[in-house]
């Protein structure tokens, strides 16, 4: 949501941009640090009341998924028949109620 918004030149004040995104305005600066970290180039215009890229920038995120061996598997769920049942009945419904767990990827 905030690529789209510094996109379109339309944040807000830092205040409103943190409100928009649930966070607090500290979070919101920590969020742009990081962004700026990895290269986005934003500023902010007071007159304009808005952050925006001073040239064009996008972002791509991309997720990797990889099966669990036996050992890790285990680890997380006790080695449970039943818990694999009710992963795959879960992920049907909602896939933001799933619990994973996950290994450690080094990132």
């Amino acid at each position: 949501m905030i690529h789209k918004l510094l996109k379109n030149s339309n944040t807000g004040t830092p205040e409103e941009l943190a409100a928009r995104l649930g966070i607090s305005r500290t979070s919101l600066y920590e969020l742009i640090d990081e962004l700026r970290y990895h290269n986005a180039p934003i500023a902010y215009s007071k007159s304009a009341k808005t952050f925006y890229y001073t040239e064009p920038f996008d972002i791509t995120i991309t997720c990797l998924f990889q099966p669990l061996t036996i050992e890790e598997e285990s680890d997380c769920s006790g080695g449970s028949f039943l818990s694999k049942i009710l992963f795959f009945r879960t992920m049907d419904l909602e896939f933001s109620s799933v619990a994973f767990c996950a290994k450690a990827s080094g990132m």
